[in-house]
């Protein structure tokens, strides 16, 4: 692969969808315990996030029915923190209100996560970046862990008074998205040889981590619970992936690679969507 077949450097995530049974439960949830914002509704679709960045789109599917546990899908969607602060509030905020949904916390070397489960069974993390200039390198692999991080420690260092009273405290994005696949030889090849991405990390038979621009993963894919999982059926659960890439031009140059590869697209001129090999849609569209 070339440098032209790479997605471009600044090339980032957008809102992850996801086709929910209750919509208002859902909306409590991302709005009430994880502190985001109303953006948008539309009929059965709803947007939330911060500022004018959308992070979570829920669209309401009532007649679906959930996804089996050894299914393909949504590991879970990482909504990035721009402080300390600012994921502590968020943390305090969805332990506090839903403190059941808790099922763990990391220090990853270059990041600090806390994860939840949201009321439908669908996986989030809460993180914080360190800056880059600390992160380490090994022969081109970036060097990823899991450390302990005790949460109540966390709090006690970064807890504010004013996270305490208003937990929307700066901004946030989605940072990344896992996934649940079937195979990671299969899901290399395809994010990587086929979509563009690099490979930042790979744990043999298990997950990989891809990234633009050398971020430590935009995505990963694992199979810690879906190993030999084939295509998906339409579920609750993971209805979209956003992908955002600088331009038009990119959006082009990523649909004849696709098209190059044999995978079917659909493309409007502004955006361009696919299926991955478990029938998870992806969505790339341009920034300009």
């Amino acid at each position: 692969m070339t440098s032209a077949d790479l997605l471009a450097a600044d090339t980032a995530m957008g809102p992850v969808t996801l086709l929910v049974a209750d919509l208002d439960a859902m909306i409590a949830y991302y709005r009430d315990a994880v502190a985001l914002q109303v953006l948008g509704s539309d009929g059965d679709r709803v947007t939330l996030g911060r500022g004018a960045n959308p992070v979570i789109i829920l669209e309401n599917s009532p007649t679906l029915r959930h996804a089996g546990p050894r299914d393909a899908g949504l590991f879970h969607t990482a909504i990035l923190f721009d402080t300390e602060a600012a994921l502590a509030a968020a943390v305090y905020s969805t332990a506090r209100k839903h403190p059941g949904s808790f099922t763990g916390s990391a220090d990853h070397l270059v990041s600090k996560a806390f994860y939840f489960t949201d009321p439908e069974g669908n996986g989030v993390e809460l993180y914080w970046d360190r800056d880059r200039s600390q992160w380490s390198w090994t022969h081109g692999t970036i060097e990823m862990g899991s450390l302990a991080l005790d949460p109540n420690e966390f709090l006690s260092q970064n807890l504010t008074p004013e996270g305490i009273d208003d937990p929307i405290l700066g901004g946030a994005a989605v940072g990344h998205v896992h996934l649940s696949v079937g195979d990671t030889e299969s899901a290399r090849e395809f994010y990587a040889d086929r979509l563009g991405f690099e490979t930042m990390v790979e744990i043999p038979g298990q997950a990989v981590f891809v990234s633009a621009g050398k971020y430590h993963h935009h995505m990963a894919m694992n199979v810690w619970n879906s190993r030999g999982a084939g295509r998906r059926s339409r579920t609750l659960g993971l209805g979209e992936v956003d992908i955002v890439v600088p331009s038009a031009d990119d959006v082009g140059a990523l649909t004849e690679r696709m098209t190059h590869f044999g995978i079917a697209t659909r493309n409007d001129g502004q955006t361009v969507a696919f299926d991955d090999p478990w029938a998870n849609l992806i969505r790339v569209s341009s920034r300009a």
